[in-house]
């Protein structure tokens, strides 16, 4: 008789992914260099770009559902520059460069080794942007980390007892109401500037399974 394997999801895992990020930004001028209340509206900005990273996590299977929580990494250059809006011979860039979530999952096994899942929870961003004069002279810019909140959706196969492949799509959006203090290219105090940012990722993956409850056992 042929062995069949009974694949079991409760347990930790760790691992890589790779995939491709998009960002949505809008910025607008809350305070001058002043101090003053001086609103503009600083324009949109959408950009793509290469991300990469890991996850570790640890799931609890019960029947045919998987309960499940994580934390992802991410890293990459995502940039874009666009006109100012309200100043449209001056320029600003945006770089995302690093993306990090901490989230729940619940899922269904549709097979024992095929698992859909929907996720969500918290999400941070690290941006730097800049702005630029009409002749292409740095001004001003930030570096800074922005909270949010993220969602998606994804299907993970164990292709081998201790081995699983994944594929997800995640949706995360930010909104930052205290809006980040930029630094003048001489060091002074610049601008404060609001930023709302919307991210979707697209990743494929890989991870590695450690089991709690012993090794998985073969059924003859």
């Amino acid at each position: 008789m042929p062995t069949v394997s009974l694949y079991n999801w409760t347990g930790c895992y760790l691992g890589a992914n790779v995939g491709g990020g998009w960002t949505r930004i809008d910025t607008a001028r809350v305070f001058d260099i002043t101090g003053a209340a001086v609103p503009n509206n600083y324009g949109r900005e959408k950009d793509s770009g290469v991300i990469g990273g890991g996850q570790v996590g640890c799931d609890f299977q019960t029947g045919s559902l998987v309960f499940g929580v994580g934390g992802s990494f991410d890293f990459g250059s995502i940039n874009g520059r666009h006109a100012l809006t309200d100043f449209p011979t001056f320029s600003e860039t945006n770089s995302l460069k690093e993306i990090y979530t901490a989230t729940g999952r619940i899922g269904y096994l549709w097979t024992p080794q095929f698992l859909g899942y929907l996720k969500g929870g918290a999400a941070w961003i690290k941006n730097r942007n800049s702005v630029y004069s009409p002749a292409g002279a740095l001004i001003e810019s930030a570096s800074f980390y922005q909270p949010g909140m993220t969602a998606g959706i994804g299907a993970e196969w164990m292709f081998a007892p201790n081995w699983s492949v994944f594929a997800e799509y995640n949706y995360m959006w930010f909104h930052d109401d205290n809006a980040q203090q930029f630094t003048l290219a001489g060091g002074a105090q610049g601008e404060v500037i609001n930023s709302s940012q919307r991210v979707q990722t697209v990743l494929v993956g890989v991870n590695y399974k450690l089991h709690w409850d012993g090794p998985v056992v073969a059924k003859y």
